[in-house]
């Protein structure tokens, strides 16, 4: 074709795009699915965008003085930015009772006494914290921070428990399997997990203190009865003893970053960890809602609390149920679902404070726009809510952030990732300091 042919066609493309933006509806809707049409405003990006926060959510936005460090690493230069827009309100959400100047919360942390209590035995024993979650704290991510701020003021050593067949790569711990005397992928090996495909979970409900159990069976995976499992510390101090937790009927021997399995049995974790301080233990659950804990044993789990002095159990769920829901009454049946996981571990830990950290601010896109997932606010003051009946610590992570559209800043300057969902590693980073401080601040009362 010619050149002016090439640009005839191309401008007959345009011309036929802009009459169908002009003739078709913005909004079609196909039984459950919505199909969307840009309008030609929307092409042209004529239409007005919201920039009051005023607009967005009670809550203020977080401080520029938050991200300054974050900040200064984006160039000055940036491409045409996204737009963001404010999600529309939750009806429901007016139901429940806002914090105000003249009826403040009272300082959660407040429920956390047995935990601060215990740290003060830390010189003489170990003090456990578990930190159970989802995709969020994978790779020892958020835990990491907790873990060196605690370990820094209350001594102790090593990352803690983590599982024989560790399928997601840390950032404390570097592991390897063998099979004899080959290296393997550990999703070879057969497990059992609380939260996973219901093919993989057991009716008994032995699956240990991390929800996960790793079965070594020659007859189910030919040369499993001999594993050699090499972890290599890669950030923290170095821990000065192994623990090995599984059936009797497993026999095992330590070398250095390494230990040697033999047998046929269930293995339900490993720790690298100290004598004495505190051991905090990164448990992250890819997808879950948390609603799992009733299906695993009260009894076993007792006993592993016991044996290993859990003095604080650590939440942080809910996230995943909102981008999967669009309805008020659904989230607030989840939130229902996670009280009764929460009075559940209460009872098999009952000498353990609980702290439940909320879900960040998550955003999706419309129409070529970001928004906030309305419900996640509502989401976010059920869990206050609950935490504040049952009487366990809560810590924000939407409020901290600043609300509605926080993550939205947080993707600009590199902190959370292009899914408007997760942080990266930085975002990560800060989220788990600010944890940390807020423990270690009450901590020091």
């Amino acid at each position: 074709m010619r050149p002016y042919q090439v640009l005839l066609f191309i401008a007959a493309c345009l011309c036929a795009l802009a009459t169908l933006c002009l003739v078709l509806p913005h909004r079609v809707q196909i039984g459950t699915r919505t199909l969307r049409w840009p309008t030609l405003a929307q092409v042209f990006e004529t239409e007005k965008v919201i920039q009051d926060d005023s607009q967005l959510e009670e809550f203020p936005v977080a401080p520029d003085s938050l991200f300054a460090a974050a900040e200064d690493t984006i160039a000055a230069e940036q491409p045409a930015k996204p737009r963001f827009r404010a999600p529309q309100p939750c009806a429901e959400d007016s139901l429940i009772p806002k914090t105000s100047s003249s009826n403040p919360t009272p300082d959660s942390r407040d429920y956390l006494s047995a935990f601060y209590n215990a740290l003060s035995e830390s010189g003489e024993r170990v003090v456990r914290v578990l930190h159970y979650g989802d995709s969020q704290i994978e790779e020892d991510r958020m835990t990491q921070q907790i873990r060196e701020a605690l370990q820094a003021r209350y001594s102790g050593g090593g990352a803690g428990l983590m599982p024989l067949a560790q399928t997601i790569p840390g950032l404390t711990v570097h592991q390897e399997l063998y099979m004899n005397g080959r290296k393997i992928q550990p999703s070879r090996l057969r497990r059992h997990m609380v939260y996973g495909l219901k093919r993989d979970q057991r009716a008994d409900g032995l699956y240990g203190v991390m929800g996960q159990v790793t079965v070594m069976n020659d007859s189910l995976v030919a040369g499993s009865e001999e594993l050699t499992a090499v972890c290599t510390p890669k950030a923290g101090k170095h821990y000065s003893r192994w623990r090995v937790f599984a059936d009797d009927s497993i026999r095992y021997t330590f070398s250095g970053d390494t230990v040697h399995l033999s047998g046929r049995g269930n293995v339900y974790g490993l720790s690298q960890e100290s004598a004495t301080g505190v051991i905090v233990d990164n448990i992250p659950m890819r997808g879950c809602l948390g609603l799992v804990f009733t299906k695993m044993s009260s009894a076993q789990l007792r006993s592993f609390y016991r044996d290993l002095n859990v003095k604080l159990i650590i939440l942080q769920y809910g996230g995943n149920a909102i981008p999967f829901n669009e309805k008020p009454g659904t989230i607030a049946a989840i939130v229902s679902g996670l009280r009764d996981q929460v009075r559940y571990l209460k009872s098999c830990a009952p000498e353990a404070s609980i702290l439940f950290i909320g879900p960040s601010d998550m955003m999706r896109q419309t129409d070529g726009e970001w928004e906030s997932y309305p419900l996640v606010g509502y989401m976010d003051r059920l869990l206050r809510k609950m935490a504040a009946e049952e009487e366990i610590a809560y810590f924000s992570l939407y409020t901290w952030m600043g609300g509605a559209g926080s993550m939205f800043h947080w993707q600009e300057i590199g902190l959370a990732g292009a899914d408007g969902v997760h942080f990266h590693r930085a975002g990560a980073r800060k989220a788990g300091n600010a944890v940390a401080e807020w423990l270690l601040e009450k901590a020091d009362n």
